[in-house]
């Protein structure tokens, strides 16, 4: 811009920031809510030694594997049925915790303040979504579909490096007082972010490969084609497990007509009572028929809320992760460069106007302000600078988590193809078990006629 290029003439600190800006991306700042605490540069405080112990070899590289990442907790979140409140009355849920063995009741908005402590301390970290909030009109469908989007994300949480050694993540899920989103925000408080709590920010850029730009840039057209594969894949799975639902549904109507019919009380026709035995054992027939066939749907049933539980979920999950990933990249483009910019243009006119002074008048008091304002701003730019650099190494380590999480693909694929074995044997068992109860309805009482041909061996009649 017009701006930078006045600046790179100026030279100093701002010439060196502009060639950071051209040959790096660039992190945005995660401004904190209204309502939540701000943390205070001049109030820093040194981390817990257990959070910033620094990993043996290069810190940037990540040592976990995904059964390491799964391992670290497991959290169910369950809709509680009664609902609290005279008009206004909201969905409350049970959220229990494998590492902390703890029970806790929770709402929806503890779950964003919850989100938003997290953007505010790890600004350069994936974040997953949270699922939106519907106050009106909320079926029971969309608040299913939101208890699973709410367990997806504080199981993301759970298992994400930083995230599961924080404090907030400590007090969600197992603070069981009064008020936790006040107990959220005030642990917040005068504590800073990630940046200012970490040892080795200012050393990051000591650490990141010098193809940073070529990597992350592979990474991201990667991880674009990955998300567009799986949302296919989720797509084409949500409609199978529909489809054994639909099929569940089917078997039960079709056994409750054949009840139906032989449940027929209409007297047969003087013309037909020669063969009124021979239908009256059909009948029997008939009615004992729905047994089986709802049995049969109640297999289909079940293989679809398997497939939905198992596969779907699983695919949705890592769909999650890979959208925070591509959130977080737009971020990374759209938010630190455009505040950098606003530095840099802001220095460059301070310094004008220091030039401009100095020529107007020669009392070296008058150039003070200025000089101390341009000082300020070097400091700003500066900070800018090396959080840029911070946020590339967040980012570098985010980049590896999602390829951690690359094997979830093999667990997707084993749980499919359980399910279908699974509930294919169980309702063939079925199908095997049916088949002898259909010789009467073939053969009358007397006669020892065999069933068609095609169910014999499978050919038409015809």
């Amino acid at each position: 811009s017009p701006v930078l290029s006045e600046h790179t003439v100026e030279g100093g600190l701002a010439g060196g920031s502009l060639h950071f800006l051209s040959s790096c991306f660039y992190w945005p700042f995660a401004f904190p809510s209204p309502d939540l605490p701000t943390p205070q540069v001049s109030e820093r405080r040194d981390p817990h030694p257990s959070r910033m112990q620094m990993p043996q070899g290069n810190p940037l590289l990540l040592s976990y594997t995904l059964q390491e990442l799964l391992a670290r907790d497991t959290v169910q979140v369950e809709l509680i049925p009664e609902k609290k409140g005279l008009f206004l009355k909201h969905v409350e849920y049970e959220v229990s915790s494998q590492r902390f063995k703890s029970s806790v009741y929770r709402r929806y908005n503890d779950f964003v303040v919850l989100h938003d402590m997290l953007l505010q301390k790890f600004p350069y970290r994936m974040v997953p979504a949270l699922p939106p909030k519907r106050v009106l009109g909320a079926d029971r469908e969309f608040i299913e579909a939101r208890r699973r989007a709410l367990r997806r994300f504080i199981n993301l949480v759970a298992r994400h490096p930083p995230f599961s050694e924080d404090v907030a993540l400590r007090l969600f899920l197992s603070f069981s007082g009064p008020d936790v989103q006040n107990k959220l925000k005030e642990s917040a408080q005068c504590v800073g972010d990630e940046f200012m709590n970490c040892k080795l920010a200012p050393r990051a850029k000591d650490f990141l490969p010098a193809d940073i730009q070529t990597q992350l840039a592979v990474s991201r057209e990667l991880i674009r084609n990955i998300c567009n594969s799986f949302h296919r894949l989720r797509d084409r799975a949500e409609r199978i497990a529909s489809r054994a639902v639909d099929n569940a549904a089917d078997l039960l109507v079709f056994g409750k007509e054949l009840s139906a019919l032989g449940s027929d009380t209409t007297p047969l026709p003087s013309w037909a009572s020669l063969n009124s035995s021979t239908w009256g054992s059909l009948k029997q027939a008939l009615r004992g028929l729905s047994v089986e066939f709802a049995l049969l749907a109640d297999k289909a049933a079940q293989q679809g809320k398997q497939e939905e539980n198992d596969v779907v979920e699983k695919l949705n999950l890592f769909l999650d992760l890979l959208q925070s990933y591509k959130d977080l990249c737009e971020r990374h483009e759209k938010g630190v460069l455009h505040k950098h910019q606003r530095a840099l243009h802001k220095y460059s006119v301070t310094k004008r106007q220091m030039l401009s002074a100095a020529v107007q008048s020669r009392e070296p008091d008058s150039a003070q302000p200025l000089e101390s304002r341009i000082v300020e701003q070097e400091n700003a730019i500066q900070t800018l600078e090396l959080r840029s650099f911070f946020s590339l190494y967040c980012l570098h380590q985010e980049m590896q988590l999602v390829h951690i999480y690359l094997p979830l693909t093999s667990h997707i694929l084993g749980a499919f193809v359980n399910s279908q074995i699974q509930g294919h044997k169980e309702m063939s068992k079925v199908w095997n078990d049916l088949k002898p109860k259909l010789s009467c309805l073939f053969a009358g009482p007397n006669s020892s006629l065999p069933p068609p041909r095609s169910l014999q061996d499978g050919m038409s009649p015809q």
